[in-house]
């Protein structure tokens, strides 16, 4: 039976939001001099008043409500929840970079985590360096990491730039080598979050390979957080749903999802306004997205023979000459990998749908009459530019969407996951 290595009971993690004022020193310093001089504090007496600039507000923030879990050795989990949920609050706290307000987290071995770039590595010190001493920090004695840096290193892909201080990384390289160092050093538990963010293809489909390798050969226990959901259903095989910071279910991987796209299927749009994973120069941003069927009803999953919609809704901010917007959706598979990219630049009979109550909005509508791609999970990137100037691009998935299982070619046979990419209609004589 495996044993427990992750323990959380009732844990709490509120945030204190408002401004503190200036007057707080002051204060400090007038209790200090009153003690020294034997006098009463001022700033005990009934009725005083501090003096501060900006009012203290007394609102709190609950990012995790009541949160208890147990995971087994060796297990894959998935932390899954809408943006603002509490995952990332939640491996913070696992990995010790903050504390619960209330409630116990026991740990049964070392951690190794991934999380935002920037975390893990310091800057001043080289490639090589930083692996030493995250091996240092894991307890790893030096002949030890001489056993793996080479492996790390060819891992990474950037052998050039070992000997480089890491400060100088572009955050692909930096995640490469942070997820060498994760994977590769002797840590009993590993925790990961947005790791597929940053990188290409290539190598988030090497991560995602040796992230199975890690769980199902050498026994390590993996949380893993992604926007990708593909790549949480394909790797994990338990998941925990968050909802506004409490555990919504719990169980199977295959459970949490279902429970997560009944959730999902229920919402009118996908609403993009409050992302803050997006760069551009915001002239036309994004902000709600649709998945709709030849019913015009909304939904998250699709036969392959099956009319749909995809609609963009955006904003314009500024007075522009809409022959001049490009609007681009590209639709990557479970690996990272892009089956495909459409554009309004390829319609020379592009019009955009403005609501005539407010001319700033509109939406765009891309309509497929079948879409021809094997069963499996997808996700959406979009980006937009206006006069060949990034304008919007949401970095992260905007939308997710599945396609079941279907005999296209009625054959009497499913097509198997992995086999290519799309359906060609053909005949054989």
């Amino acid at each position: 039976m495996s044993k427990t290595v992750i323990k959380v009971e009732n844990l709490f993690k509120e945030y204190h939001l408002g401004n503190i004022g200036y007057g707080t020193l002051r204060e400090d310093l007038s209790t200090w001099w009153a003690k020294v001089r034997g006098k009463e504090d001022p700033n005990s007496l009934i009725g005083h008043t501090k003096t501060i600039t900006n009012k203290i507000l007394e609102s709190h923030f609950l990012a995790l409500n009541d949160v208890s879990f147990e995971i087994k050795e060796g297990e894959a989990v998935g932390i899954v929840g809408k943006n603002g949920a509490g995952k990332s609050t939640l491996l913070k706290l696992l990995s010790r970079i903050t504390y619960p307000t209330s409630g116990s987290i026991k740990v049964r071995g070392r951690i190794s985590s991934l999380l935002e770039v920037g975390t893990g590595f310091h800057p001043e010190l080289t490639g090589r360096e930083n692996i030493y001493l995250n091996g240092a920090i894991l307890g790893m004695k030096k002949y030890e990491i001489d056993k793996k840096i080479d492996e790390i290193i060819d891992f990474s892909g950037i052998e050039k730039f070992i000997d480089t201080p890491v400060k100088r990384y572009s955050s692909g390289m930096y995640v490469r080598l942070a997820f060498a160092v994760a994977a590769h050093l002797e840590s009993d538990i590993l925790i990961l979050d947005e790791v597929l963010a940053v990188g290409d293809a290539e190598f988030q489909k090497k991560c995602l390979g040796k992230m199975d390798d890690v769980t199902r050969n050498q026994g390590r226990t993996i949380l893993f957080v992604s926007h990708n959901m593909s790549a949480v259903q394909n790797l994990c095989s338990k998941g925990i749903l968050l909802e506004k910071g409490a555990i919504q279910t719990q169980g199977s991987i295959d459970e949490i999802f279902e429970t997560y796209n009944l959730n999902t299927h229920h919402q009118q749009c996908i609403k993009l306004d409050e992302r803050i994973d997006r760069t551009g120069n915001g002239q036309l941003k994004f902000t709600n997205i649709q998945l709709i069927n030849a019913n015009n009803q909304i939904i998250n999953s699709v036969l392959p023979n099956e009319k749909i919609t995809i609609r963009v809704h955006f904003r314009i901010n500024k007075v522009i000459n809409i022959n001049n917007v490009k609007i681009n959706i590209c639709i990557d598979n479970f690996y990272g990998a892009r089956i495909a990219v459409i554009s309004t630049d390829n319609d020379v009979n592009f019009t955009t749908n403005f609501n005539n109550d407010f001319i700033s909005r509109g939406y765009i509508d891309f309509t497929f009459p079948k879409i021809n791609i094997i069963p499996g999970n997808y996700t959406i990137v979009l980006y937009s530019t206006v006069n060949n100037e990034l304008s919007d691009w949401i970095k992260n998935d905007a939308l997710t969407f599945s396609i079941n299982e279907f005999d296209y070619y009625e054959s009497g046979k499913t097509s198997a996951n992995g086999h290519g990419y799309i359906f060609l209609d053909y005949k054989i004589k």
